[in-house]
């Protein structure tokens, strides 16, 4: 039977995704004048390895940065210095010794140092180093998504982070984008992404694949850049084409609000409740839109007009979960639909 030590270890390989390049290159491009004079901090990043740290210390210069931070978690299979050494959890600064627009910095103008810690970004020392930071600029380990970003509001940082799309449903996350204190970044509106992964990564799913070099890949459904940075498309106005038609748009039978199946198809002329993909929010508009809630098991919206019992159905579990359209006398559960209202009065 596994350890307790050994289980944590399996969840966190699972967590140890490599973000390419290129990805990071296309969401920093948005925010380029907000860098100068910042702190960068990559905290979930291995500075020997890390494309977070590669692209901030090769446009040091050229954002005009003030300082670059990377920190990470022991044990990762990287040789520096020893054997030895290579089990410990260290962290790296980079204050940029050349002038060069693009100057790649070497070991020794580097600064590696140790933790007494195991690297955590939960731990006093990684704490500590948050402090310093203008900004967080990372992947963190999406089984922890929840708890990375409550650190992030309590501390007030700034951050442009990776994360999967199904976190917008959890309750704490979704109460961020509701208070506009957090929303998705500019690059990324669909489809998947793919991922570095570890050695020792089991290669089990479809989309998975080894370079010629023997690096393993795999590739993730749902990512999305999460940041509280202001940056100008975001508030480009969602062009809306569609009429209401009752028949098009059926009302919840456990909600106040109509259904709308695809962000595009959002009537241009009805000013009540509607329920959207959470989709949605690769448009969102706050200038445009209110979000008014969500629908979940807790009614955290109020807008629930009917919690269903056994005389109702067998399966009413499933169906307080979500929202319902009811046609005849058969029930049908929706994906995760949030409820917005058009803003009339600009």
């Amino acid at each position: 039977m596994a350890t307790k030590e050994q289980l944590k270890a399996r969840a966190e390989k699972k967590d140890e995704f490599y973000t390419q390049l290129s990805d990071i290159e296309q969401e920093m491009y948005y925010y380029r004048e907000y860098f100068r004079g910042k702190t960068v901090l990559c905290n979930c990043d291995d500075p020997r390895v890390s494309n977070f740290f590669k692209y901030f210390a090769l446009s040091f210069n050229f954002l005009g940065l003030k300082k670059l931070i990377s920190t990470c978690y022991k044990s990762q299979n990287f040789d520096l210095f020893s054997q030895n050494d290579c089990e410990k959890a260290i962290y790296a600064e980079y204050i940029g010794t050349n002038t060069d627009r693009c100057h790649i910095p070497s070991n020794d103008e580097l600064e590696f140092k140790y933790f007494k810690g195991d690297g955590d970004f939960r731990n006093k020392e990684c704490i500590e180093i948050l402090k310093q930071a203008d900004i967080v600029v990372t992947n963190p380990p999406f089984s922890l998504f929840r708890e990375y970003v409550s650190q992030l509001i309590e501390y007030n940082k700034n951050f442009i982070i990776l994360g999967n799309m199904n976190a917008i449903s959890y309750k704490e996350i979704f109460s961020l984008f509701q208070q506009n204190k957090i929303w998705l970044g500019s690059s990324i509106h669909s489809g998947d992404r793919e991922f570095g992964v570890p050695e020792d990564y089991p290669l089990n799913a479809s989309g998975c694949r080894i370079d010629e070099n023997g690096n393993k890949f795999i590739r993730v459904k749902g990512v999305r850049w999460f940041t509280n940075i202001e940056y100008k498309q975001r508030k480009k106005e969602l062009i809306l084409t569609k009429k209401y038609k009752p028949s098009l748009y059926p009302k919840y039978d456990n909600y106040d609000a109509i259904n709308v199946d695809k962000v595009h198809e959002i009537p241009c002329d009805y000013d009540g409740i509607m329920g959207v993909p959470i989709t949605f929010l690769d448009k969102y508009n706050p200038d445009q839109f209110e979000i008014l809630g969500v629908a979940d098991r807790n009614n955290t919206s109020g807008l629930r007009t009917k919690l269903y019992t056994a005389e109702d159905v067998p399966n009413y579990n499933d169906l307080n979960r979500s929202s319902v359209i009811k046609v005849d006398n058969t029930y049908k559960t929706t994906y995760t639909r949030i409820f917005i209202r058009r803003i009339v009065d600009r």
